[in-house]
């Protein structure tokens, strides 16, 4: 990701005449790690990209709304996060008793774009088997590595839950590549 200066970028984004400009250099700047983010949680690459757009939409729209109150990458994390739960709640809904941890293996066989390895595959389906919010946190501290206080803001949790939530996460993973080795 190219570094950035947040406040210079926040303030280019207030100001109408700028704030085309300052957009593409947001959307340059985090639609990688957002992407990646995404495609964590939803697995597939068609998916991962709507719903990146999607986040994307949401911020351009909810630009006037931002305080600045956290950090503008804490913002569109939590933007992304909150879309990403949301697409995979419509998903949910739509989909009938399909068994997870098959549909979890078969969403990244079927990706044209996962490159993995049985070790790789292995791994998302034990962090598929995860409750939603330890494989979030599992997610955005392993690929991440994401620091707790900057978590805590996203996910609106404690610090010390969130490091509840990822020794469980992690406990978890272990135990299904025990299981099966």
């Amino acid at each position: 990701m190219t570094i950035i200066d947040e406040k210079l970028l926040i303030a280019r984004l207030q100001d109408e005449t700028t704030r085309t400009a300052a957009f593409t250099t947001l959307v340059d700047a985090y639609k990688e790690p957002l992407y990646w983010q995404i495609r964590r949680m939803v697995l597939n690459h068609d998916d991962a990209d709507d719903v990146l757009q999607n986040t994307f939409i949401k911020v351009w729209t909810g630009l006037s709304s931002f305080r600045g109150e956290s950090k503008l990458s804490t913002w569109l994390y939590r933007i992304a996060t909150n879309e990403t739960l949301n697409f995979l709640d419509r998903q949910k809904r739509m989909t009938v008793s399909i068994d997870d941890e098959n549909h979890v293996a078969a969403t990244l066989q079927s990706d044209e774009y996962f490159d993995g390895d049985e070790t790789q595959a292995q791994l998302q389906e034990a962090i598929g088997r995860l409750p939603a919010k330890q494989r979030q946190v599992f997610m955005l501290k392993y690929y991440d590595e994401m620091k707790y206080e900057d978590m805590s803001q996203i996910l609106k949790t404690s610090v010390g839950a969130l490091k509840a939530s990822y020794h469980h996460a992690v406990k978890k993973i272990c135990d299904f590549f025990e299981q099966n080795d």
